[in-house]
């Protein structure tokens, strides 16, 4: 097959009529159409304008970003202490609590300031070493004021 097929007539409509008398048959079918060395330089430029316009989007899209992850973060950190708390059923405080040795249990206990046990634990050896406070309790418990 030629590479060319009625360049001879160079006003288009003869060339069209041309190539529509002597085909067999016409059909709409999509290909790659070349540029002319002006449409190419043309497209350049409007790529590297809309490149342009893009980057400076793309920039202020970034700083948008930046303020909304800013304003966004706290509030995250929030959710996640809340969901935490709420999926232990409690928080963490901290709070003055009163501690409370036993002596014959050798535990050391620690009362907020509700009265509610909070931890419990074994008694350490400085804990156990008696205090004028625990043998007054320790007397009372007796039940007798002798």
């Amino acid at each position: 097959m030629e590479k060319e097929l009625g360049k001879e007539y160079k006003n288009k409509v003869q060339r069209v009529a041309f190539l529509k008398d002597n085909c067999d048959g016409c059909e709409n079918k999509g290909y790659m159409k070349a540029y002319s060395p002006e449409e190419l330089q043309g497209h350049k430029e409007k790529l590297a304008n809309v490149s342009i316009e893009i980057a400076e989007i793309e920039a202020e899209m970034k700083r948008i970003q930046a303020e909304y992850k800013g304003r966004l973060k706290p509030l995250k950190e929030e959710r996640t202490i809340m969901v935490g708390n709420i999926k232990s059923k409690a928080e963490y405080v901290t709070e003055v609590c009163y501690r409370f040795t036993d002596q014959e249990c050798k535990e050391t206990g620690f009362y907020n300031e509700d009265g509610d046990l909070v931890e419990c634990r074994p008694a350490t050896a400085d804990e156990l070493q008696p205090t004028i406070f625990a043998v007054v309790r320790d007397n009372n418990k007796t039940g007798t004021n002798d």
